[in-house]
């Protein structure tokens, strides 16, 4: 699947492919994407997760850089969780984010069967709804894990 967006900015090339720890960790430092993580064993866990993520979508510019990107996890047949939705903040409100959650919905199976879940954050709650997401309280979750936030910086 890919698609192109046309933007402000640009052609924007979406499609799924995977990518390294290094490009992940590199589009974490120009997004708010680099405060979800906890510090523990982090380069462990995001090479676990750009290696496993079912769903990885990747938006890029004409230099091909990346600009945007989305991960899922689904069952294919009724649910989607969208773990990570970032945009590189210079290509913020620009539809790449909405785009994304379109084409992610798309891969697991259609918007007639796949009901999609997320968790966010307090400064993404505005977008979600604009894109016709609802406020859950059904969400359960088990938070027994070491946890120390920090926010991913430029160095590697």
């Amino acid at each position: 699947m890919k698609n192109v967006v046309e933007t402000k900015k640009g052609k924007i090339t979406i499609e799924q492919e995977r990518i390294t720890y290094d490009m992940y960790y590199e589009f974490l430092t120009r997004t708010d994407l680099g405060k979800q993580y906890p510090e523990e064993r982090f380069k462990e866990r995001i090479t676990k997760l750009v290696k496993n993520v079912q769903i990885s979508l990747i938006a890029r510019n004409g230099k091909k850089e990346i600009v945007g990107i989305c991960f899922g996890l689904t069952d294919y047949s009724y649910w989607l969780l969208i773990t990570d939705l970032g945009v590189d903040r210079n290509y913020e409100k620009n539809g790449i984010g909405r785009e994304m959650m379109k084409q992610a919905r798309e891969a697991a199976g259609g918007s007639k069967d796949i009901i999609v879940f997320t968790y966010a954050n307090k400064n993404a709650v505005a977008f979600y709804k604009k894109i016709g997401m609802e406020k859950s309280t059904e969400m359960m979750e088990q938070t027994d894990i070491e946890w120390t936030s920090f926010s991913v910086g430029k160095e590697l």
